[in-house]
């Protein structure tokens, strides 16, 4: 007899057959396991509720492929320090569609070290190490967030989200329904995985999902089409009404007076039609007269039953009755999310502003009933009302990226909005949609993104009633010569200065905002240069703890510099270039802190610079708004050669690839568009090789020696940092970090050194490690 699944009996089935399996994989994560092990031995320690370390080693981690590892890990009970190497997959598991066992097991080694050494100095050996032991890196230094709670990572941003159940019946399996930027739909079950092929539905983005009944899906989208699908068998239905040279700029179920309920469209010129949610065809029903434009519309009731339509045009929310229309509230900037409440006749409004409010129709004289500021900056840019707790709430997202619950009951006039909990950073861009699972246990909150993820996190527990680890967004960052190596990093109005090697810092500015940062040399001096928010370039004496006042200042920029980088000079200083938002170029010398020379030559802001050298002398490199990169002579920023106009949209950054004088001048440039393009320009007009990782707009690149004469260029993605051979045309490695990276540098290195340093920061923090030539 088969023993009951979640009996005693069962569940020591499955402890021994995972003690059993996991003798059996093998130490070294460069050796693949059995296909049977890759498969299921998560499950079955699972099942045998012994999901934890020992019985899933981390080398079998690199080559597993149940794709359910975070679901597993969700439904058990065990303490997290059983699960570091698990926990540290689990949050890269969503980003590892395609990566081969080599990038897996780089992500995984950099991951386990960011959740379980944060901070950690040099002094101390790197936990993990040993146990990956043939990792093309060694973690060095972290101060850095790991992905949170990512259910999917999507090619296109979505931009809408609802949920449906997969039959009729009350226990029937929830789905979740994506709309994206590109008019696909694509329907998910609850572990992420999905329910049937995405269904190519508009030609513009699809801002709005509403669902009907059945397993139906009303969308709207911005090639001015709603059309209908079914969620249950995967297919479009038909297009309901298409109106060419306008898009649909809401979707709601409206129950007008003395009727059944009707599915309510409208678009950006201000028309509004109704249609029957059985035949979808167009209906003649009483509807308000709107401006010619857009409108945002909910159908929601009055205390007595009675079907009411509220609708809002730029700062105005208005309803209609059936019969008249009643202008209801005005709002501090133009309204970005409305949604109807319980009680009947309650609804809140989110506007540009960041303003959340609360207002009641049924109370004359008294509209607003409460409000709050949601966010941090920007507006509110989606509302739902979901039920955590027992009870609904009320959940706002932010252009910030944040999201919070709110209470609706009991609402005090005029006072404040409640907060449940924390505001927590759901992501690192603007949230577009937000839906939930309902069911229990379990209830789950899930938010989209504009940074391409798909997040689930849980309405019961602690996330939202503490809050959770914030993101420390590292905006300019600079690795010193060395070693021993100093960072400098700015975080928020904060910069420090860390001595990696043992682990101290010290602050270097506080309170102001930097925008680059770069270590140059004066005299016998090693100092900080940064770029300060009211267009300096400020020098700090970074070794002196406690003194944050400049020793001296360089004035002339009309734009806040966006780049900085030190240029060897004549003397026993360095020189620093700079470029600005300005459309300038300038180079200083640092003994004078006057500028040597000043280019005007690029159009719109210059983003990036890089210095390399050829036999004649050094270089400079610049690029920016204008799709251009210009070289420059270093000593008096002549302009080398002609200018290249890349076909990048922006160029993001650049880099000089190593090598000898004697291969003549190499560089890459990364693009807004997300190709990394490989330029000569002293023998070609277009680039010599091009890559496109697929990864979103590409932020950084770098570049260093491998082996010899050869050159591998890093580059960062909107998930990964990725490493290519342009000689080859090949992609070495995906490391997935799960955000946007915004800078990577090398440091300084001997001839020969058989590995490099690499310095990479971004949103979510930084980290140093050392990639190792011999293992790529």
């Amino acid at each position: 007899m088969t023993p009951r699944p979640g009996s005693d009996r069962h569940t020591e089935i499955h402890r021994r057959l995972a003690a059993a399996l996991a003798e059996l994989v093998p130490d070294d994560p460069g050796i693949p396991p059995h296909p049977y092990l890759r498969r299921h031995l998560a499950q079955h320690a699972a099942q045998g509720r012994v999901l934890d370390d020992a019985h899933v080693p981390p080398s079998l981690l690199p080559w597993e492929t149940s794709s359910g590892l975070g679901r597993l890990l969700a439904g058990g009970n065990d303490p997290s320090d059983r699960q570091q190497w698990l926990r540290a997959w689990a949050k890269l598991e969503p980003f590892s569609r395609g990566l081969t066992p080599l990038s897996r097991l780089t992500s995984l080694h950099l991951a386990h070290h960011a959740a379980t050494a944060r901070h950690q100095p040099l002094s101390t050996p790197a936990p993990g190490d040993a146990v990956l032991a043939g990792s093309p890196v060694t973690p060095l230094w972290s101060d850095c967030a790991s992905p949170d709670n990512v259910w999917a990572v999507t090619e296109a941003a979505v931009t809408s989200l609802a949920t449906v159940r997969a039959g009729r019946r009350a226990r029937a399996q929830p789905l979740l329904v994506t709309g994206d930027d590109h008019g696909v739909v694509r329907i998910l079950r609850p572990d992420g995985s999905a329910a049937a092929p995405p269904i190519a539905v508009h030609d513009g983005a699809i801002e709005h999902l509403v669902t009907l009944h059945e397993g139906l899906l009303a969308t709207g989208a911005t090639d001015g089409t709603v059309s209908v699908l079914d969620a249950l068998r995967g297919r479009t239905i038909g297009p309901v009404l298409r109106r060419p040279g306008t898009w649909v700029s809401s979707l709601t179920l409206y129950r007008p007076r003395d009727r059944g309920q009707v599915l309510l469209a409208a678009w950006s010129d201000g028309y509004l039609a109704a249609f029957n949610t059985a035949a979808f065809q167009q209906i003649d029903i009483p509807l308000p007269r709107l401006e010619r434009a857009a409108a945002m519309v909910r159908g929601t009731t009055r205390p007595d039953g009675s079907g009411l339509l509220l609708y809002a045009q730029h700062d105005t929310v208005s309803s209609f009755d059936g019969r008249t229309a009643v202008m209801r509230s005005r709002h501090p900037a133009a309204v970005r999310a409305l949604v109807a409440l319980t009680p009947a006749g309650h609804y809140a409004v989110g506007d540009g502003h960041g303003t959340l409010s609360v207002h009641d129709v049924t109370v004359p004289g008294r509209a607003i009933v409460s409000s709050t500021v949601a966010t941090s900056e920007g507006a509110v840019t989606a509302l739902a009302l979901v039920e955590a707790e027992d009870r609904q709430v009320l959940v706002s997202a932010g252009a910030d990226g944040t999201v919070c619950l709110w209470r609706t009951e009991p609402l005090e006039p005029l006072e404040p909005l409640a907060p449940l909990g924390e505001s927590i950073q759901a992501h690192s861009a603007p949230v577009t949609a937000l839906s939930a699972f309902t069911e229990r246990p379990g209830a789950r909150l899930i938010t989209a993104g504009a940074d391409r993820t798909v997040r689930n996190w849980p309405l019961d527990g602690a996330t939202f009633q503490h809050g959770r680890a914030a993101w420390t967004p590292v905006t300019a960052s600079a690795l010193s010569p060395g070693p021993p190596h100093r960072l400098a990093v700015t975080e928020g109005s904060s910069t420090l200065a860390w001595d990696i090697g043992t682990g101290e810092k010290h602050p270097v500015i506080d309170d102001e905002q930097v925008t680059a940062l770069a270590w140059v040399r004066r005299r016998d001096h090693v100092l900080l240069a940064a770029a300060r928010s009211d267009n300096s370039i400020a020098l700090f004496d970074a070794s002196a703890a406690g003194d944050s006042a400049p020793v001296a200042t360089l004035h002339g920029h009309y734009s806040p510099a966006l780049a900085l980088v030190a240029v060897e000079g004549p003397g026993p200083s360095s020189r620093l270039a700079s470029a600005s938002a300005d459309g300038s170029v300038r180079l200083w010398d640092l003994d004078t802190s006057q500028p040597v020379a000043i280019r005007k030559d690029h159009k719109f802001s210059v983003r990036c610079l890089a210095t390399g050298s050829t036999g004649a002398g050094s270089l400079l490199a610049s690029g920016g708004s204008d799709g251009n990169l210009r070289i420059w002579e270093t000593a008096d920023l002549t302009q080398y050669g002609r200018t290249i106009r890349c076909g990048q949209n922006i160029v993001n950054d650049v880099a000089f690839a190593p090598g000898r004088a004697a291969a003549g001048l190499r560089l890459v440039t990364a693009g807004q568009n997300g190709t990394l393009k490989f330029w000569e320009p002293d023998s070609a007009a277009e680039a010599l090789r091009e890559f496109d990782p697929g990864d979103g707009e590409l932020n950084a690149v770098t570049a260093f020696p491998v082996q010899g004469q050869r050159v591998a260029f890093a580059t960062a993605g909107s998930t990964s940092i990725h490493l290519w051979d342009p000689a080859a045309g090949r992609h070495l490695l995906q490391i997935v970090t799960g955000y946007r990276v915004h800078a990577l540098r090398t440091a300084p290195q001997q001839p020969g050194e058989p590995s490099t340093v690499l310095l990479a920061t971004g949103e979510a923090g930084t980290m140093i490690f050392r990639i190792h030539h011999d293992r790529l």
